[in-house]
């Protein structure tokens, strides 16, 4: 095949009917062994995808954006309200979701009183998970399994381990998560809303891998855009990009400006490779879609 440059233009619209995006390309070249993405509308559809999407990948942090899901799901269902008591020092579920408890990053210490930095936390969501199993009497895993996984048909996903980074998974799995991201089924889309904004606005931190922000925005267990610079996601990527990105070499995002989500998953650990590329990827993925009202 010649490169994609040399297509007529009734190959191009054939290649976007059938869901391929010349973006897709760059992922053949990252330094990795293996590498699989796609790109998800609202509504499910593939409009791009590369490498292997049955593949098996360890997701590392993305694994929180399960957990998060989880937790509103247990939340709407009546299991512990937001300002339930969990973790040190009067924190709560909503400081543990986003990463304002105080905990540190993997222990139990407490380096900050509740609500007073973004102190981005593996040991906040493992209590999480604890707190979660606790109110429900259900495993974490099971838990999340029945409520979360088994609906979306995500059937090669599963939890090992920490509920902060323990989940593997596969693209086509979590090109459903995407849709569920931009389309609620499971949750009511007022709460998915409330997910997605700031959450104890104003917080100062460090974004792992990408140095001091100020403020260092989240919400209820997503990392949210905003304005942050250096960051993962792209110079086209709007303020309202929510997802996150896992050490693994992974990531998930969803700009509702672009009316799309993006999923990558690598062999290779997150590193100044990744750094450099995914957000050229990100910008080259957004200029292939169209902008729609966030």
């Amino acid at each position: 095949m010649g490169p994609v440059t040399d297509l007529s233009v009734g190959d191009r619209a054939h290649r976007r009917r059938v869901g391929y995006m010349d973006s897709m390309r760059l992922v053949e070249n990252w330094p990795v062994n293996s590498a699989t993405a796609a790109v998800v509308t609202a509504d499910g559809t593939v409009r791009g995808s590369a490498g292997e999407q049955h593949r098996g990948f360890p997701l590392a942090s993305v694994t929180k954006l399960l957990t998060a899901y989880t937790a509103l799901i247990a939340l709407e269902e009546g299991a512990f309200e937001l300002d339930t008591p969990a973790g040190p020092d009067r924190s709560t579920i909503r400081h543990l979701l986003a990463h304002a408890s105080g905990l540190a990053f993997d222990s139990a210490q407490q380096l900050a009183a509740p609500g007073e930095r973004r102190i981005y936390s593996n040991a906040g969501f493992e209590q999480l998970g604890a707190s979660l199993a606790e109110h429900t009497g259900i495993p974490f895993a099971q838990y999340q399994h029945e409520a979360l996984l088994e609906p979306l048909g995500m059937h090669n996903t599963v939890l090992e381990g920490s509920p902060g980074a323990g989940a593997h998974s596969t693209a086509a799995d979590l090109q459903a998560f995407a849709a569920e991201l931009q389309r609620p089924q499971l949750l009511d889309p007022g709460t998915l809303r409330a997910a997605r904004t700031v959450t104890f606005p104003g917080l100062n931190g460090v974004l792992p891998g990408f140095g001091q922000q100020k403020p260092n925005d989240w919400g209820l267990g997503f990392e949210l855009r905003g304005h942050k610079t250096p960051h993962w996601t792209g110079h086209r990527s709007s303020p309202h990009t929510f997802g996150h990105f896992g050490q693994s070499g992974t990531f998930l995002w969803i700009d509702p400006n672009a009316g799309a989500a993006c999923i990558a998953l690598t062999d290779r650990d997150f590193g100044p490779w990744a750094a450099e590329l995914w957000p050229q990827f990100t910008d080259a993925v957004l200029a292939e879609l169209p902008t729609v009202a966030a």
